[in-house]
């Protein structure tokens, strides 16, 4: 790995990458084809930027640039998260924090409640809103997280395979619960005692909002304005609420299951 510095910011040049620290030099499909989430902004100013959001198939972990620029913000012990698992000897960057510096850098004098129009284009299909700048910055930010080999993120990975930008919290609440009872239901197959009253799921969350909590001081030290903060902390509102309010979330859509009871 060659690396450099360029304007006092530290450059790497890498191999392909899975996740931090993993490079690899050939693609792994699984059978699953490769998957791509490309976010389309379009800003008030006229302004317009593309974000590829380009994943290995076989890890779901974000794929990166071959060339890394990496800020002092990026580093593993700058405003490190209060229960990361990560160790400078293992990492010397964060690998959230590596995910979000293009987008970071773009909208670092974004103001959160300026319109945008965003277009995301999948696989699949394309999606469009218009919307906010933190709103639709909240969508990438989740995927970058969630993609970044981070250990307590890589929990909520199953739900980057069916990504669903913009959803509100009802929908996300559907989607992270069916995604934890059919991994008990792997758990289960394997021979190992499932959780089905979704104990594990609160238990996930509550580790999550740490990280969010502790990636917005992160950012601040990115971001003199503050879309990139607002991003994340609409991503916390759901962790946030889920660990205190998952039975009553879920007796919303007790009647859609009418046909089961």
């Amino acid at each position: 790995m060659a690396q450099w510095k360029s304007n006092g910011l530290l450059i790497r040049r890498l191999t392909v990458r899975v996740g931090p620290g993993v490079p690899i030099k050939q693609k792994f499909t699984l059978g699953m084809e490769e998957l791509t989430y490309t976010y389309i902004f379009k800003l008030g100013d006229g302004k317009e930027k593309k974000f590829r959001v380009k994943l290995n198939p076989e890890t779901l972990n974000y794929v990166q640039p071959e060339e890394i620029i990496s800020p002092e913000w990026t580093r593993l012990e700058y405003n490190q998260c209060r229960n990361c698992p990560l160790t400078k000897s293992q990492y010397e960057f964060c690998p959230i924090a590596q995910n979000l510096v293009e987008a970071i850098a773009f909208f670092k004098d974004s103001v959160s409640y300026e319109k945008a129009d965003v277009l995301v284009k999948t696989n699949k299909r394309d999606i469009f809103a218009k919307t906010t700048i933190q709103k639709g910055l909240s969508s990438l930010i989740g995927i970058y997280m969630v993609t970044s080999g981070c250990p307590i993120m890589e929990r909520l990975k199953p739900m980057v395979y069916q990504h669903l930008p913009f959803a509100s919290t009802e929908e996300t609440v559907y989607r992270a619960v069916s995604m934890y009872l059919l991994g008990q239901y792997f758990l289960n197959k394997e021979g190992e005692t499932p959780d089905w009253e979704l104990k594990g799921l609160v238990e996930i969350y509550k580790k999550i909002r740490i990280v969010n909590e502790d990636i917005c001081k992160r950012l601040k030290g990115a971001a003199s304005k503050d879309a990139s903060v607002n991003a994340v902390i609409i991503l916390n509102v759901f962790a946030d609420m889920l660990p205190f309010s998952i039975e009553r979330s879920l007796n919303k859509l007790k009647h859609l299951f009418s046909s089961y009871l």
